[in-house]
């Protein structure tokens, strides 16, 4: 079986820029890139990279799990949670509970199987497959393969984005820049950093990096 690749991307982030009254120039303005691409990326004629990506996502204050939801709207409710709210450990158990009898519109899980993995084709030769979602919890959770040449951004500029980023590489090589830092990932190597810290990765070699990436942390 196939993975189910998800609708484009770009209707979901003209909602949530039109929801939030943002025009397309200031959006680019904001994001650093042009009117034009904005566009493109908007009509599904052309497909961001993980750091344009990252960006828009970031300037409208909506999570990139959300655009894998081809059913709901791409703006994600922020939580917000005071002292006094913070439910009980008797509550914490049966919201859980509840997040894995959800309805299939609003949980991808607890079994994802092989073929039934959403998938998101992004630009420079990088696609992310969800392997699973709890509902009010913002996290990626992806499998993420570098083709041969592939980079999280075509133009070369390091990214950032709220959060916190594990990933684990299952096979080939993958390097990561990371501040003013250089690593080579290998099978079985793992990686860990504030997702704030300026970064990119990218392929060199001449077969697909692949490995498991998980991105937790609210939008800001």
């Amino acid at each position: 079986m196939s993975p189910v690749v998800v609708p484009p991307v770009g209707a979901r982030i003209r909602q949530a820029r039109l929801e939030r009254g943002t025009s397309l120039r200031a959006l680019a303005r904001e994001i650093g890139v042009s009117a034009s691409l904005v566009s493109q990326i908007e009509t599904g004629k052309s497909q961001p990279s993980v750091s344009t990506l990252y960006a828009i996502t970031t300037a409208l204050g909506i999570s990139v799990e959300s655009l894998f939801d081809a059913r709901e709207s791409a703006v994600a409710s922020p939580i917000t949670t005071s002292p006094a709210t913070v439910p009980p450990a008797s509550v914490t158990v049966p919201h859980a509970l509840a997040a894995f009898v959800a309805g299939a519109g609003r949980r991808i899980g607890p079994l994802v199987g092989a073929g039934a993995r959403e998938t998101l084709e992004l630009d420079s030769g990088v696609v992310w497959e969800r392997l699973g979602r709890v509902p009010g919890v913002e996290t990626d959770f992806l499998l993420v393969t570098y083709r041969p040449g592939g980079s999280s951004s075509g133009s070369g500029a390091l990214m950032r984005h709220p959060g916190t980023e594990y990933g684990y590489l299952t096979s080939g090589e993958l390097v990561l820049t990371l501040g003013f830092e250089e690593y080579t990932l290998r099978p079985g190597d793992s990686v860990c950093f504030e997702s704030t810290t300026p970064h990119r990765y990218r392929n060199d070699g001449e077969v697909p990096a692949v490995g498991v990436w998980f991105v937790s942390g609210d939008v800001q």
